[in-house]
């Protein structure tokens, strides 16, 4: 299997993760768990990275706006480049904020004693609710999470409508 037939499945798995994960923001546990996935995605990408392929590489997420022209410049790299950063970043952030307030608490064995959909464990409501701390990392996790699906709407339509072909590639649609 090619490099790019792998990236397009690992592309597609992250996708589905991120938007279960953002769509279940609700669901307390596992939105928990569908982040901790996340999480593990993000690592095999940084570790795949490693790996020396050209296509892997983490530079294909740094923009460079040199030879960028009035003439063609939607379709210049760097406009891709910037919106795969941004989700990057954005991704990452969400991921990082979500784990700092889990605090590893999904992944205890008594996680399943105490399970909710709210996203409230029994003991935190008898404990008197959230600290000031947990309630900034909660208020980044959910605006870095609507970022990120700003960022992918960008992105979505920006290949649909500027780079179809690979669009078509990406969402296994080609002949």
């Amino acid at each position: 299997m090619s490099v790019m037939h792998r990236i397009r499945i690992f592309h597609a798995f992250l996708a589905l993760l991120v938007l279960t994960s953002y769509f279940s923001a609700e669901m307390g546990l596992i939105h928990a768990w569908l982040g901790y996935g996340v999480a593990v995605l993000i690592l095999v990408r940084l570790i795949w990275a490693l790996s020396g392929a050209p296509q892997l590489g983490l530079e294909r997420f740094y923009p460079s706006f040199k030879d960028m022209r009035l003439k063609g410049f939607m379709t210049h790299p760097a406009i891709s480049r910037t919106l795969l950063a941004g989700i990057a970043i954005t991704v990452i952030g969400a991921t990082g904020t979500g784990v700092m307030m889990d605090n590893g608490r999904a992944l205890q064995p008594t996680s399943l004693s105490s399970f909710t959909f709210s996203g409230e464990s029994e003991e935190r409501e008898e404990a008197g609710g959230e600290s000031e701390t947990e309630d900034v990392y909660e208020e980044l996790h959910e605006l870095l999470a609507n970022l990120a699906i700003a960022f992918v709407i960008s992105h979505v339509v920006y290949l649909v409508s500027f780079k179809r072909p690979l669009a078509r590639f990406m969402l296994f649609a080609n002949k």
